[in-house]
């Protein structure tokens, strides 16, 4: 165990130290000037400080504030040693964290009593800490298996969609990764947008209650053919929605909500603006291009421009002006996705 001494008088220092070195595992480091003391704490940490009051340059509680105030030091255990015998100044030291006190001239047995009794705290001090990192760690590493384990879940659920839907599974990725560039244009913190990747995958997840008549037709769908389509949404969200998993929760919203429209004219709840979730709001932007750029049984892909086209100009009537504004921005990434990620 690590004791700093800090006393500006060189013949009560070798005392102290004299005194510190009976204490079986201990190691005293001596300092005649607080302001060495200072600069050494800024490197090392002690194990226990012991100080006097009357100091040049800084007194003991002036020591004590800036020692406290540098990382790792302010847990470690002090004792103040001084002739003083003026309660305010007991008191003060109290209040700015110290824990015991000694006075001058120093009794050889109390001092090493008290040190023991100091040295046991801090010994007990840090092997909670290193409880206590040990069950962060552990806590991680569950965390870390369930967040693992939903992503199995979410893939799996994803390719069951894809192996029924006329759509790609670079489809997913591309709106996926769409979604996130968004979200990170948004300016959204780093877990929305990790989230976003977990989620976005779910979107269409109820298009596996849609008869293969209707989802795979390579026509025009009728407008009875339409409306049973439309029910993906609310499958999707059943399909979801009572998932213990908060991912899973996340997703059944996208699910619901991802074909509403900013104007309030989409399905299935018409809902208008903000009323609609903003991770829907951008999933449907993402969504909506790749799908017209992309090649679907019942048309042609879209050139890019044609399609950039048409969310500039239904920005504020189907899409959420914002989200618009943060999928235009850094375009050259938008294109590096649908190159890295093509159907080829």
């Amino acid at each position: 165990m690590i004791v700093q001494i800090i006393d500006d008088d060189r013949i009560n220092l070798k005392i102290l130290e004299a005194m510190t070195r009976r204490v079986p595992n201990t190691t005293p480091y001596c300092f005649s000037s607080p302001l060495e003391a200072l600069k050494w704490n800024q490197d090392n940490e002690p194990d226990l400080i012991l100080v006097d009051y009357i100091m040049p340059h800084i007194n003991g509680i002036e020591f004590i504030q800036k020692v406290k105030s540098l990382k790792g030091i302010s847990e470690v255990p002090i004792i103040m040693i001084t002739g003083e015998s003026e309660k305010s100044i007991r008191y003060r030291a109290l209040e700015i964290g110290v824990n015991d006190f000694l006075n001058k001239p120093v009794d050889s047995t109390e001092f090493i009593a008290r040190l023991r009794n100091m040295l046991i705290i801090r010994q007990n001090q840090k092997e909670l800490s290193k409880r206590a990192d040990w069950l962060a760690t552990e806590v991680k590493k569950a965390t870390r298996e369930i967040e693992l384990r939903e992503m199995e879940t979410i893939y799996c659920l994803s390719r069951a969609t894809e192996l029924r839907d006329p759509e790609t599974g670079e489809h997913i990725l591309r709106m996926t990764y769409y979604s996130h560039h968004i979200l990170r244009n948004l300016g959204l913190e780093e877990f929305q947008q990790e989230l976003i990747l977990k989620i976005a995958p779910m979107h269409d997840i109820g298009k596996v209650g849609i008869t293969d008549s209707i989802l795979l037709k390579p026509g025009k769908l009728t407008d009875e053919e339409f409306s049973i389509m439309t029910t993906h949404t609310t499958i999707g969200y059943n399909i979801l929605k009572d998932s213990t998993s908060k991912v899973l929760q996340e997703a059944s919203i996208i699910a619901l909500n991802h074909h509403e429209k900013y104007d309030g004219t989409g399905y299935p709840n018409k809902l208008k603006g903000e009323e609609i979730n903003l991770f829907s709001r951008v999933v449907a932007v993402a969504d909506v291009f790749d799908a017209l750029t992309s090649v679907r049984p019942y048309k042609k892909a879209w050139k890019v421009e044609d399609a950039l086209s048409y969310i500039t100009n239904s920005s504020g009537t189907h899409f959420d002006p914002q989200c618009v504004e943060a999928f235009l921005k850094n375009w050259d990434n938008v294109l590096k996705i649908k190159k890295l990620y093509s159907d080829k």
